[in-house]
């Protein structure tokens, strides 16, 4: 239940109580604004306001604050809630920087694109197209040049009843894809669970560990990680057994995704994972109905308050062809860029897409219009 929020209600005792602090109204031209707007991150992004939530329970409080009054609310609330929303503001603030890998620098000032390369028979949108291995790195070197910062690799469906993936069988698909990759320059992340196949991918030379599981699947996998010293993305999935679709009910979509996204990012900073080199991901599409992933697109900012870069990844998803006629995968072109025009709109760094070209042009569009923005 969603009730407005003022300032009195915060002379309450709320135990229970967590706050969140979106940023919103987006502005392009900080500088007619002065103090009354701030920047997020270091991105090419500013907002006028945060979106103040107070959850307690099922009751969702809410109000829209202006950046120059938050101090006033914050002044207000309960000490615990005060030090979070401290905490959500600083995050919020905090330059990204840039991701190191191996000799790559990858700058997370606007927003990347990552490859998705998949070495798998059985891939919803593109399986058996590219299984041939010498293929497959063609394909993986056409979109680094077409664009991708990053080429994402991956040995294992994880489409709704996809089949677990024996780890020896997918380090067999991706350990000579991921070597090849890397020798020629490419920065290359490696799309599994399972703490033998990031070893082996690593070991071949990739820089990055993309877990749909949030480094839940495999009870090695966050020792290798944190070992490796690369960067992680921390994705969710409602479970982390071989089903990662399973059990997707929410009481609130954005808020329990981001949840259990700040524990994971808590637990792995005190695992030994450098903070800097992790990555959050809401996992659309992975145990989400149609209006929990719109739910989520709408509300992406949220995930700034992490303090961590935001990975986005909607590309030819089923959300797609529920609001188009049932569109088939490989005619969602359309809606995928739009998805992930909105999600570069709301400060995504990274954004992940089979079809590079045709998005790293969307994004060379908002960016003209940005450059626009701050210079007219």
């Amino acid at each position: 239940m969603f009730v407005p929020l003022t300032k009195p209600d915060f002379g309450t005792t709320w135990e229970d109580a967590r706050v969140y602090l979106r940023p919103t109204c987006f502005v392009d031209r900080p500088h007619e604004l002065d103090e009354h707007c701030l920047r997020l991150a270091d991105a090419m992004i500013w907002f006028a306001a945060w979106h103040v939530s107070l959850r307690d329970n099922d009751v969702i409080r809410s109000a829209v604050v202006p950046v120059a009054e938050l101090d006033d609310w914050i002044a207000a609330m309960p000490s615990r809630l005060a030090e979070a929303a401290r905490a959500q503001r600083a995050a919020t603030a905090r330059p990204r920087g840039a991701l190191t890998l191996g000799a790559r620098t990858v700058r997370l000032g606007e927003p990347q694109i990552m490859g998705i390369l998949n070495v798998t028979p059985d891939s919803f949108s593109d399986g058996g197209k590219t299984i041939d291995e010498a293929a497959v790195i063609e394909a993986g070197f056409a979109m680094a040049s077409a664009g991708a910062a990053i080429v994402d690799v991956g040995g294992e469906s994880t489409r709704p009843g996809a089949p677990l993936v024996w780890e020896g069988d997918e380090v067999k698909r991706v350990e000579n894809v991921v070597a090849a990759l890397a020798r020629g320059g490419t920065a290359v992340s490696i799309d599994t669970r399972k703490a033998a196949v990031m070893e082996a991918a690593l070991a071949a030379g990739a820089t990055i560990v993309n877990d749909i599981s949030a480094l839940r699947f495999d009870d090695r996998a966050t020792e290798v990680v944190a070992r490796a010293g690369c960067a992680v993305v921390l994705m969710h999935a409602p479970s982390a057994k071989s089903d990662p679709h399973e059990g997707g009910t929410y009481a609130h979509v954005l808020f329990d995704v981001y949840d259990m996204l700040a524990e994971r990012v808590a637990d792995c900073i005190a695992a030994g994972i450098d903070p800097a080199k992790i990555i959050v991901d809401p996992g659309i599409g992975f145990g989400k109905g149609v209006a929990d992933n719109l739910a989520l697109i709408n509300g992406l900012a949220l995930f700034h308050t992490l303090g961590c870069p935001l990975l986005f990844g909607a590309s030819r998803k089923r959300l797609i062809g529920a609001l188009d006629n049932e569109a088939p995968a490989d005619q969602r072109l359309g809606g995928t860029v739009a998805l992930h025009y909105q999600a570069a709109t709301q400060g995504a760094q990274l954004l992940r897409v089979h079809d590079v070209a045709e998005n790293r042009q969307a994004l060379r569009v908002w960016r003209g219009l940005r450059d626009a923005a701050l210079t007219a």
